[in-house]
């Protein structure tokens, strides 16, 4: 503002509008247009932004708080709980750009079927076993090419917001059925 009524001095003292706007490093055509405005209305006020105000930090922090305490939700779901708790309306872009900008990112997580103790014993010993094998010992071994899918209701939609370099983080895998459910070997 301060800018703006001393602009308006120099013009009225009879200063060039291109010197004012070189003097000041305005843009040639905003003096313009508030000395024509001037002129005209007698006043130069400022207009008003047509788009929303800027959320607060505290807006950002609880963005990025509700998705840390509940990482399956939706941003439209956080966006929907962030306009009932602060009365202003947010959408759906606004919340995905504030969780980019703390750092949580839509990921699918890592599945895993979870291994029993005595499970992760027979595995260690199997690994033990065979760590020293030779190229000619693992050439007597049949691999097969086969495939097997799943047929499980274990679905793949489903996203976790969760930092970068966090993905093997156990609170970001999610362990599938015991048994898998039904399938169909290729």
């Amino acid at each position: 503002m301060a800018k703006l009524g001393r602009t308006d001095g120099k013009l009225e003292e009879g200063c060039s509008v291109a010197s004012v706007a070189a003097e000041f490093g305005i843009a040639h055509s905003i003096v313009s247009r508030l000395w024509r405005q001037l002129q005209t209305t007698e006043t130069a006020i400022r207009g008003f932004s047509s788009c929303r105000p800027r959320g607060t930090p505290a807006d950002d922090r609880y963005i990025v708080l509700k998705a840390s305490r509940n990482r399956q939700q939706t941003a439209g779901e956080i966006a929907r709980h962030t306009t009932q708790a602060t009365g202003r309306p947010i959408s759906l872009f606004t919340v995905a750009r504030r969780l980019h900008g703390g750092g949580r990112f839509a990921r699918h997580p890592v599945r895993c079927v979870p291994l029993t103790p005595a499970h992760r014993r027979r595995l260690s010993l199997w690994c033990r076993e065979h760590q020293n094998w030779r190229d000619n010992e693992w050439g007597r071994v049949l691999f097969t090419d086969k495939s097997t899918f799943s047929l499980s209701s274990d679905s793949p939609r489903i996203l976790i917001r969760r930092e970068r370099g966090s993905r093997n983080h156990p609170s970001n895998i999610i362990e599938r059925g015991r048994y898998g459910g039904r399938g169909v070997l290729v």
